[in-house]
């Protein structure tokens, strides 16, 4: 076997690990959106992550949540907040 060849395969062995993982799939993100605060909220999250649990999805491994609050000033809603910036 020529060096030039033995050279390529080596390469090849190395870097196939890495191309077989691929891209990994974006995880899926829900938005949760409240007039209150989110002290006044904290049940209403505790229900909402059990929720997801029960259905098999575990915040930051399978599941981003991002928690938007108004704060009790609903009117100032920011349009924004539930397009995801």
């Amino acid at each position: 076997m020529r060096r030039r060849d033995f050279t390529a395969q080596l390469g090849a062995a190395i870097a196939w690990p890495v191309a077989a993982r691929g891209q990994q799939p974006a995880m899926p993100v829900i938005g949760f959106l409240s007039g209150r605060s989110p002290a006044e909220s904290e049940y209403l999250v505790g229900a909402f992550r059990t929720g997801l649990n029960e259905l098999g999805y575990v915040e930051g491994r399978n599941v981003n949540a991002e928690y938007r609050w108004a704060d009790g000033h609903c009117l100032h809603w920011r349009p924004n907040w539930s397009a995801g910036a």
